[in-house]
């Protein structure tokens, strides 16, 4: 592993740590991963038959560092996402609990939601109702919600996509940094890109690049 842009070691586990810490609080990174021609997915789906084993190391290095996971509930669901470590708090209009998240601890999972979602009283019940954000009446406010996780301590938000969820941070402006991994994996086919949603203009600068036997981990910060 070696470092192409940017200060640090990436060798050591205390090195790339270092790489990753955010430079400020409160701060929203998003962690995305495509093959080399763009696909996210792959043929299943699901980004872990994208991902290789270096960006395994770094997707738990990021999920370390963080106060919070934020994600999708469809990928939620594709990736069957379980509650281990920093609390997930899964986006879903239609206000549903993964089934694979049901009966977790309290707090270990959180639901942001919307005033008219048909699930919001089962949710509710499930996981508790100081566990589920109500940040909108038909789509989920999510400047009011980074607010509310950073209010409640939650000061550095990690979020694993999907690429529909990221269109929305990038156009709602709450976006400090995007961890792209590039695989050398050429896949086809019609798979999503990294992010979706109406046109977005965001304007970025390389914060640190690392290499591994072709793979390539960007740090990419936001410009305010």
């Amino acid at each position: 592993m070696r470092l192409l842009h940017g200060d640090g070691d990436p060798t050591t586990p205390e090195g790339l740590r270092a790489i990753y810490a955010p430079p400020r609080l409160p701060w929203l990174r998003v962690n995305m991963v495509s093959s080399l021609d763009g696909a996210a997915t792959g043929s299943d789906g699901r980004s872990g038959t994208v991902n290789n084993a270096v960006d395994v190391d770094v997707f738990h290095v990021l999920r370390d560092l963080a106060d919070a996971v934020l994600v999708g509930a469809g990928t939620a669901v594709a990736e069957t996402y379980a509650a281990t470590g920093a609390p997930i708090v899964i986006v879903s209009r239609r206000g549903r609990v993964p089934d694979d998240l049901r009966g977790c601890e309290p707090g270990t999972v959180r639901l942001a939601t919307v005033a008219e979602a048909p699930g919001l009283d089962a949710a509710r019940d499930e996981i508790g109702e100081e566990n589920v954000y109500v940040t909108g009446t038909s789509e989920v406010d999510l400047q009011a919600l980074r607010d509310r996780l950073h209010e409640e301590g939650m000061r550095h938000v990690l979020c694993e996509g999907g690429p529909s969820l990221l269109g929305s941070l990038l156009e709602a402006g709450v976006v400090d940094e995007l961890c792209h991994t590039i695989t050398p994996k050429l896949l086809a086919g019609d798979g999503r890109r990294i992010v979706t949603g109406p046109p977005t203009d965001v304007p970025v600068s390389l914060g640190s690049l690392i290499e591994h036997e072709g793979t390539l981990l960007g740090r990419w910060l936001v410009i305010r």
